[in-house]
């Protein structure tokens, strides 16, 4: 088990250097007892991974009884462990409109800038922490295609036209800043347009800028690639890429059961319906992880090497959030870095790409 001694580098137009990879955390409280939560933070710090994400609607699958219960984990480590969290380059979400939780906001489908004020003062409070690195919007006020939403509805967001405007949201973002509860601010499950809208805003009227986008992208979900990317490029905002493992479908697991048999192996999608109703359990999204997995076999790496590999090593991609329920997994997560792809290895990942195009949308 060795330490990962890796460059870090500045996110987006910031000075916050982060490292390539980042601990998530929405299995803490779950999946993950609290104890080996706070196992798997050591173990991570231990290894040179010092950079986590977590949001106040985690755990996941997300339900009232424990909603923000991640955060309090987390939390409760840094208290436990006094001088840590000065280690740690730590970043939250608020939740966008409430998408049916009706624990979140009382439901509500709009988020004021009172409410995201007040959203950062209880992260704050839970994370037991005076600051938090990189504050982020967890989804859009807006209707947008995320969440396995295939595409942009009208008629759908016109019930959101009342909803806080970007210009707001940003005051209310700045403000945290100026009051150094907030170093920096970012983005989750954003469009080209939003980027643009965010960023173009900030510019205009001297608001905080955002240095980051949190989006899906991984092997079976590649929308990044479909015109964010160039805006993420040219207006030098970073890539923070979530589910690199497609919930499991790219660590070769669930091939040859599935994930609806009685025989399939304990893991995210297996273990929860909901889940399986969601776009990683679409079977479009299996197929096309079966393909990529055999791939990796047939050129000796693990399904789950090649699957981080390729977002490791990727230009658009800032830092890679991984997600774990053991020590296991982690440091097989962790030793997958310096995994390199051939050219040929990459072509044939593009080849697959054209036959089956983002089934996990």
């Amino acid at each position: 088990m060795q330490s990962l001694h890796i460059t870090k580098k500045p996110l987006g137009q910031s000075d916050l250097l982060v490292h390539p990879i980042c601990l998530g955390t929405m299995t803490f409280g779950e999946q993950v007892n609290e104890a080996d939560a706070h196992r798997i933070m050591a173990r991570s710090l231990e290894r040179g991974v010092d950079f986590m994400d977590t949001a106040e609607m985690y755990s996941v699958p997300t339900k009232a009884e424990t909603f923000t219960l991640t955060e309090q984990i987390i939390g409760r480590y840094f208290a436990a462990n006094p001088g840590v969290r000065q280690k740690w380059t730590v970043a939250t979400k608020v939740a966008g409109p409430a998408r049916g939780m009706d624990w979140v906001r009382a439901g509500s489908i709009n988020v004021t800038p009172a409410q995201m004020t007040q959203a950062c003062e209880d992260s704050l409070k839970r994370l037991q922490t005076d600051v938090i690195d990189l504050y982020q919007i967890h989804w859009p006020l807006r209707h947008v295609m995320a969440f396995g939403i295939p595409y942009f509805d009208p008629e759908q967001d016109k019930a959101r036209s009342d909803n806080t405007p970007i210009h707001e949201q940003l005051v209310a973002l700045d403000k945290l800043v100026k009051a150094g509860k907030v170093r920096h601010i970012g983005l989750s499950n954003e469009t080209p347009y939003g980027v643009m809208e965010f960023t173009r805003l900030a510019e205009q009227h001297g608001l905080a800028r955002i240095v980051s986008v949190q989006n899906p992208y991984c092997l079976v979900n590649r929308t990044v690639d479909n015109g964010l990317d160039e805006v993420l490029y040219r207006q030098n905002v970073g890539l923070l890429a979530y589910s690199p493992l497609a919930f499991g479908l790219l660590t070769g697991k669930y091939d040859a059961t599935g994930i609806h048999s009685a025989d399939a192996p304990k893991g995210r999608m297996s273990g929860y319906d909901s889940m399986k109703k969601q776009r990683w359990g679409r079977p479009e999204a299996l197929d096309a992880a079966r393909k990529y997995n055999a791939l990796a076999q047939a050129n000796g790496m693990s399904p789950t090497q090649m699957a981080l590999a390729w977002c490791y090593n990727h230009w658009k991609v800032a830092s890679t959030i991984i997600g774990v329920t053991s020590l296991a997994q982690l440091d097989e997560c962790l030793d997958a870095w310096g995994t390199v792809l051939s050219k040929e290895v990459l072509a044939e990942i593009d080849k697959i790409r054209w036959e089956i195009r983002d089934p996990a949308l």
